[in-house]
């Protein structure tokens, strides 16, 4: 298939739309109820149009879907904060009601409810904001999903798959917005939405690809971020084939969490050292691979346990599972759960393939897999296995945006030491490209995501006081583990 940008093309533009400043008058922005399936107790919704491609500002428009929890007390209240759950691929549109709701880990507290009001939206091409779609079934959509690799012609037999997928996007009915769908141009819809809400500066809090998204916005737009907040952190070269295969790692680092649960557990039989826990994940693995149980396979374990070690309030349910699959039984509940939403899925495509430029050559491939295999035998030759980027229709309209020092020091860093899906690597690279810009707070504990989404007081503590007062810590912090 002809791609449709060149990479001459790409040159000549590349320098045409750092930030995309919007010429037009802001228009008021008119809440009113949410779409169906977004709505929430005190959530408002509208839509903000925006261009569809920066560099032709005048050109066809795309709506963004916008909500908002309003702070209830006017006397207290300092600005907007406009939020993004992560993904990419991820509705944000009820996230605000999300984060305030009572039974949530930690909930926003009543202080910061007061100070802002509490802004999300769904990412152009996703939810409500103009969905793209690749027509995929559901056994397309599970396999893009971290599939595992045992062999070089493993991963070639999975390349014409991929490639499948690739062209299927290709053909699709929106494939108009192939090239526009990406972290940048989200960026852009960010400052469309500050300026249609009239406000001269926005705050931010945004959790794992939410942090590149918020990197970005901090970089284009510097002088126009209040108090940004980045939590669960990809580097500063976002969801590219470095953090994908940083999957391999950030299983490693949590694993030993879980090791050391099941172990304490001999109930379970899993194991009743770390190692042999371990042990049995192999040993699990490998069945499956040979002889399904349950719906599951070898990819779909790797992959559920790679999931479920996200939060430490699933680790039970983990274990759970484990000992089914090892007796054979018939509930084996949560983990073959049906395949995402094809917007979901191809909106995280078109996002990680439009960011960044991908390797074609199914050898490298094959080499990244032969390594990683051996390096994080748990599950890195699934997160460097091939996708479809490596067959994309379109090349990047422009340059990947690179995170620099340049701003206000006015972004606050917080990462779980043990997390799977963006290990403390990344988060430690994003703070050295910040520079004295950003603080990081790391936190001694496993799982994704530390505000709101976890227990420990320190943590939450760090974001809710820069919230609140603006001000950075003085020097990078740690904070210790806190009793379960």
């Amino acid at each position: 298939m002809r791609r449709t940008v060149t990479l001459v093309a790409v040159a000549l533009v590349a320098a045409a739309i750092p930030g995309a400043t919007a010429t037009a008058e802001p228009s008021a922005v008119r809440w009113g109820a949410c779409p169906e399936g977004a709505s929430a107790p005190g959530l408002e919704c509208s839509t903000v149009e925006v261009p569809l491609d920066y560099r032709q500002e005048k050109g066809r428009e795309i709506a963004i879907a916008v909500s908002r929890l309003a702070s209830k007390n006017p006397a207290k209240r300092r600005g907007v904060l406009l939020t993004n759950p992560g993904g990419p691929g991820i509705a944000g549109l009820t996230y605000p009601a999300t984060l305030a709701d009572p039974k949530w880990v930690q909930r926003l507290p009543q202080e910061v409810l007061d100070a802002y009001d509490i802004i999300g939206f769904d990412p152009r091409g996703i939810g409500h904001s103009s969905p793209v779609t690749c027509d995929l079934t559901a056994e397309q959509q599970a396999q893009a999903t971290l599939t595992y690799a045992n062999t070089s012609a493993d991963v070639a037999k999975h390349a014409e798959k991929m490639k499948a997928v690739a062209e299927q996007c290709g053909r699709s009915s929106s494939a108009w917005m192939l090239p526009h769908i990406t972290t940048a141009n989200t960026a852009r819809d960010m400052d469309r939405i500050r300026e249609a809400l009239g406000e001269k500066k926005i705050s931010f809090v945004g959790a794992s690809y939410g942090t590149y998204l918020g990197a970005v916005y901090a970089t284009l737009f510097p002088q126009r971020g209040d108090r940004v907040v980045l939590d669960s952190n990809l580097g500063p070269g976002g969801y590219d084939l470095t953090a994908m295969r940083a999957f391999g790692r950030g299983l490693e680092d949590r694993f030993p969490d879980f090791a050391k649960f099941a172990a304490a557990k001999p109930e379970l039989g899993l194991g009743r050292t770390p190692q042999e826990v371990r042990a049995k994940f192999f040993d699990l693995a490998a069945k499956l691979d040979k002889k399904p149980a349950l719906g599951m396979d070898g990819t779909l374990f790797r992959a559920a346990t790679f999931g479920f070690l996200y939060r430490d309030e699933d680790v039970p349910a983990l274990a759970d599972l484990w000992k089914e699959l090892d007796k054979d039984q018939s509930a084996a509940r949560s983990a073959a759960a049906a395949a995402p939403a094809d917007n979901g899925k191809v909106g995280r495509l078109h996002v990680i393939c439009g960011d960044s430029s991908w390797p074609k050559s199914v050898q490298s491939y094959q080499r990244d897999v032969a390594v990683d295999r051996i390096r994080h035998p748990l599950i890195g030759a699934a997160a460097a296995n091939i996708g479809p980027c490596a067959y994309w229709p379109s090349e990047p309209v422009e340059p990947q945006v690179r995170i620099t020092d340049r701003g206000p020091s006015n972004v606050l860093l917080v990462q779980n030491e043990r997390d799977p899906g963006t290990p403390l690597i990344g988060a430690q690279k994003l703070r050295r490209a910040f520079g004295d810009r950003a603080r990081l707070v790391t936190i001694d504990q496993g799982g994704h995501g530390v505000y709101v989404f976890a227990k420990n007081k320190c943590g939450n503590d760090a974001v809710n006081e820069f919230l609140l007062g603006g001000q950075l810590p003085a020097r990078d912090a740690t904070c210790a583990a806190e009793p379960a």
